[in-house]
């Protein structure tokens, strides 16, 4: 049989058979010694000491070495067939956190172990030297199909925990955002996990992608903008539609340190060709306040008008919120003449309203806007009274350039 011990002689025959029986015989206590060793070894498995658990790892151990000396006896290859078991530890090593890499070096300790215990076999009975050179073979083909079958195990049941543990994030989430608060166990489960609860300051973060005209956002970017708002053990992030959703705990006097993160993680998608539109609300006292943290949030996303960036509600100005929650009767409020020449200016590039724009942040000062609009000071003295010509105010005064402005950005934002 191909790759199988072979079965040439009486002597090396009998030779496997006891090395077989030896490997048998002291099964319980080489897993035992194997568990011991990867306690010792793998931090991972250290901080579980639970009996338990260590029961489970040291009859993981002997099945796997069931599967070798069952092929051995058996004088055949190990098939995926022989380690129906590995499933279930699979699924347990990641119900626990233990990662995959840990989880392979176990394996690989595991066997280390097992041909310790062979080479033990050889030493009670030197005769069986040379059948043990003879199942060297055995034993990598039991590790690759092993090992192998353990990876493919733990892959399947990391995948069934984050396609579960996402399903449940998004019934969380539409929960919050309806005010209802979380009754069924996995859920209220979950809030304690990640560090939302009713009296814990949180703020909302929504986020979706500036895209060209037509293209519609794949599920790639959205897994990359969720990826960036997203802090290990700390708050929920969902895929929700076509936008990410982050509810997020924030400690106290917290905020600035959170909006650095968020800012971060958002600038590092550019060199992926990501450009997302964030909102992030102020902070609120508890999860009972999500449903307006939400809207809050989505306000502040618009103010970006689709640029890509980052804002944040407690970061806007009062003119830019009253934008933001304006109404159908105020838009009807904007002076018609008003709103032509925004909307011609707008058409033909926008010079003169970010001109206005400029002037204003400058404290009306209009040298200064000139030297950060890189234009002469007459150019911007030209064109703001062209912007008085063409919409009646006087810009000079106060209370007319506020109207002007709020104006502007009615319309600008209606475009």
């Amino acid at each position: 049989m191909t790759g199988a011990v072979a079965t040439a002689g009486s002597n090396e025959t009998s030779g496997v058979d006891r090395l077989v029986s030896w490997v048998r015989a002291c099964t319980d206590e080489v897993a035992h010694a194997a568990a011991a060793t990867m306690w010792d070894e793998i931090d991972a498995y250290a901080v579980h000491d639970d009996r338990g658990f260590r029961s489970e790892v040291e009859s993981h151990c002997a099945q796997v070495f069931a599967a070798f000396t069952e092929t051995l006896a058996e004088r055949r290859d190990p098939t995926r067939a022989d380690f129906p078991w590995t499933g279930r530890h699979a699924m347990r090593r990641v119900d626990l956190g233990i990662t995959l890499a840990d989880f392979m070096k176990a394996f690989r300790i595991g066997q280390i172990a097992l041909w310790d215990g062979v080479l033990e076999g050889v030493a009670q009975d030197p005769s069986t030297k040379d059948s043990a050179l003879h199942i060297v073979g055995q034993l990598m083909r039991t590790i690759e199909v092993g090992s192998t079958a353990a990876a493919e195990a733990y892959l399947e049941a990391q995948a069934f925990q984050l396609a579960d543990s996402a399903r449940l994030a998004r019934d969380l989430l539409e929960d919050l955002l309806e005010g209802r608060p979380p009754t069924v166990r996995p859920r209220l489960e979950m809030l304690a996990d990640v560090g939302i609860s009713e009296s814990a300051p949180l703020a909302v973060v929504v986020g979706s992608l500036a895209l060209p005209a037509g293209r519609s956002p794949d599920r790639a970017a959205h897994a990359l903008l969720r990826s960036a708002l997203n802090n290990p053990g700390r708050g929920l992030v969902v895929v929700r539609h076509d936008e990410v959703v982050a509810v997020v705990p924030v400690e106290e006097g917290g905020e600035d340190r959170m909006l650095t993160r968020v800012r971060a993680g958002i600038a590092s998608l550019a060199g992926h060709g990501v450009f997302p539109v964030v909102g992030v609300s102020s902070v609120h006292p508890g999860f009972l306040d999500i449903p307006e943290a939400y809207e809050e949030a989505r306000m502040a996303r618009r103010s970006l008008r689709g640029r890509s960036g980052v804002q944040s509600l407690s970061r806007m100005s009062t003119l830019d919120y009253l934008v933001q929650t304006h109404d159908r009767t105020v838009r009807r409020l904007v002076r018609p003449q008003v709103r032509a020449f925004v909307q011609e200016d707008l058409a033909a590039g926008g010079t003169f309203v970010e001109t206005l724009r400029r002037y204003v942040a400058c404290d009306l000062n209009a040298k200064l806007a000139a030297m950060q609009l890189h234009v002469h000071a007459n150019t911007v003295y030209y064109r703001l009274e062209r912007i008085a010509e063409r919409t009646g105010c006087d810009v000079r005064r106060v209370e007319e350039l506020i109207d002007l402005l709020l104006a502007v950005s009615i319309v600008s934002g209606s475009e």
